[in-house]
């Protein structure tokens, strides 16, 4: 800087920052004058710019849980043979003969395999994890491979020192070794580094990237989620590596610092506090991460606050009441979200040790119930209400942690809605609900939603279907029948719609396949004329073989098309004008015409 003013003295200079401003830095930077704008962590959080990020710090036992262990092996090794899994468990047995050292590394590696593989696998996120020196990052990979998972390595050539190593370090044998298996698969240095970037990206590609220094700085990849860290960093360092797991990426919540090394100790308020950290005034780094305690104590109220919402249900385990209470869709929406909520912080909770070590057992089993009970609820009111199923950012979210977590208690998942028209599975996902009440909602429900899909193919026979399921629902509601005279109802209408039509429909329009459309759009436009049903099926018929005879492949799409299918409904509109003695108005002519026109698109997808 103080070259440059002496070459430029007259010049304006404008300083750039991408990381925060040390204490000692700032008096630099103040050669520059007062900030023009600043951007801090907290603000880019609030903007949505960058996922917040949440920090737990670990310390892992050298005794390992024998029991755990073998229970998270058996899991992870069911595609194994026999033998494969003998061979795997000689290689994990290597423990009993190394050092101290050694072992701390497999402790390690196995607490990130086990949290990566119950709360990250199949979800198309990923993982770095952060080390001191090559010959370190490649016994991690070995170990990260024994206990299943997809892990790469990417470092830099053994002639150049990473992270903490000394000079002696660079010439061992087993990271020429493993330079040399690179090199020889990859052909060079930046296909071997472009490859793993690459098979990271994907969502079935490598899971875990092991690093030292490279691509902790600079290396933007969405999918990153989780940065697991065993070596020191400090002030802009730390910043930038822990930024590895901040993009935004869709379904992603947070990002998460795993820390076995202790870079940051007890996060508490006083963010100067942190060692690492120190030179940063607070105000400056605020918000670039918070404690997964803070999440922990959310999960209470949030709990409660599920629960809140049913305060005026009776009897909270009748499935039954439960499920009526639901029937409004601003009530449902209102549980749908809080749910959300919920699952959202059970998922991080459950991810991290401090969550199991000071939360009761039973309460912990009461949190997990908990969730699989308003999920099977959630399940049955999107049944019972034909509301459409997806699997969107609920779906997403719990889908892993019913998995992993609740699962083994059962559950079921409605992975489509069954359309009604297909009997057999309709009536079969109808026969597995509880209560005739239940049974009638389903079918009256999805009646509606596909009443709702369908109008624009025969706006007659679906306003007709309408006022009946409506009429059903009322006089239910007003105690004029019963449950199980609403479900009989509610076959009859299935039945009625299934059939494609109404009572009252002339005999000679049921061998057709639009005719009963158009008739429907006839009927109500010439009502008032008093044709009677039998010539009004007859020019209905006729519509349906005018329409037919122009039907071309993509005709929709043809305006010549369509302008001939108009003049030939013109010409038809014409003799049944003859017929009735008295010219229809050329407004409703012309919009008699266009409702036949639009009906037929929609119709087109059904031909056979």
């Amino acid at each position: 800087y103080t070259k440059m003013e002496r070459v430029f003295p007259n010049a304006c200079y404008i300083g750039f920052t991408g990381t925060p401003l040390t204490k000692r830095e700032k008096s630099t930077a103040d050669k520059f004058g007062s900030f023009i704008h600043k951007y801090p962590m907290r603000q880019a959080v609030a903007d949505g710019a960058v996922v917040p990020l949440l920090y737990e710090g670990r310390i892992v036992d050298q005794d390992v849980d024998k029991d755990q262990l073998e229970r998270w092996f058996e899991r992870t090794t069911r595609h194994l043979t026999d033998q494969e899994k003998a061979d795997l468990k000689r290689k994990m047995s290597r423990s009993d003969a190394v050092n101290a050292t050694e072992q701390r590394l497999k402790e390690i590696a196995y607490n990130i395999a086990l949290h990566y593989e119950q709360n990250w696998r199949d979800t198309g996120f990923k993982a770095q994890l952060a080390t001191t020196s090559k010959q370190i990052a490649i016994k991690y990979l070995r170990y990260l491979r024994d206990y299943g998972i997809n892990a790469a390595l990417v470092i830099s050539p053994p002639d150049m020192r990473e992270g903490h190593e000394d000079v002696s370090e660079l010439d061992q044998p087993l990271v020429q070794a493993f330079w040399k298996r690179m090199m020889d698969q990859y052909g060079n240095e930046e296909a071997y580094n472009r490859e793993i970037i690459r098979s990271f990206s994907e969502a079935d590609g490598i899971e875990i990237m092991v690093v030292v220094d490279k691509l902790l700085t600079g290396f933007d990849e969405p999918r990153n989620t989780v940065l697991y860290i065993d070596k020191p960093l400090r002030e802009h360092t730390l910043l930038q590596a822990i930024a590895r797991v901040n993009r935004l990426a869709e379904g992603k919540d947070h990002g998460y610092i795993i820390d076995y090394r202790g870079v940051l100790g007890e996060l508490n308020d006083a963010m100067d506090v942190y060692d690492a950290l120190a030179e940063y005034d607070a105000e400056d780094i605020e918000g670039t991460f918070s404690d997964v305690a803070d999440e922990i104590s959310k999960l209470p109220q949030l709990h409660s606050d599920l629960w809140a919402i049913f305060q005026p249900v009776g009897n909270k385990q009748d499935r039954e009441q439960m499920e009526r209470f639901l029937e409004p869709e601003d009530r449902r929406k209102h549980f749908y979200e809080a749910l959300t909520d919920y699952a959202r912080c059970l998922r991080v909770v459950l991810s991290t040790t401090q969550f199991y070590e000071n939360t009761p057992e039973r309460r912990i089993h009461t949190y997990k119930s908990d969730l699989k009970y308003f999920h099977d609820l959630r399940q049955s009111v999107r049944k019972r209400y034909a509301e459409a199923v997806d699997y969107s950012d609920y779906e997403e979210k719990v889908r892993k942690l019913m998995d992993e977590h609740i699962r083994a208690t059962g559950t079921s998942i409605i992975t489509e809605r069954v359309n009604i028209f297909e009997a057999d599975k309709f009536d079969a996902e109808v026969e597995k609900l509880g209560t005739p009440g239940s049974k009638a909602d389903t079918i009256l429900n999805n009646m509606k939603r596909t009443i709702t899909e369908r109008m624009d193919e025969d706006p007659a026979l679906y306003r007709r279907f309408s006022e009946l399921v409506e009429e059903t629902i009322l006089a239910y509601r007003q105690g004029r029948i019963d449950e199980l005279e609403k479900l009989a109802q509610a076959e009859a209408l299935l039945h009625q719609i299934r059939s494609g039509h109404t009572s009252g429909l002339p005999q000679k329009l049921t061998r057709y396949q639009h005719a009963p459309a158009y008739y429907g759009i006839l009927q109500v436009a010439l009502n008032e004329y008093g044709l009677d049903a039998d010539r009004l099926a007859d020019f209905a018929i006729q519509s349906e073989k005018i329409i037919e005879s122009y039907r071309i492949t993509d005709w929709v799409s043809n305006l010549d098309v369509q302008n001939r299918i108009k003049r030939a409904l013109d010409e038809m509109i014409y003799e049944l004008e003859q017929q009735l003695g008295d010219p229809l108005p050329p407004e409703a002519v012309k919009m008699l015409i266009e409702q036949i026109l639009e009906v037929a698109k929609a119709r087109d997808k059904l031909v056979t």
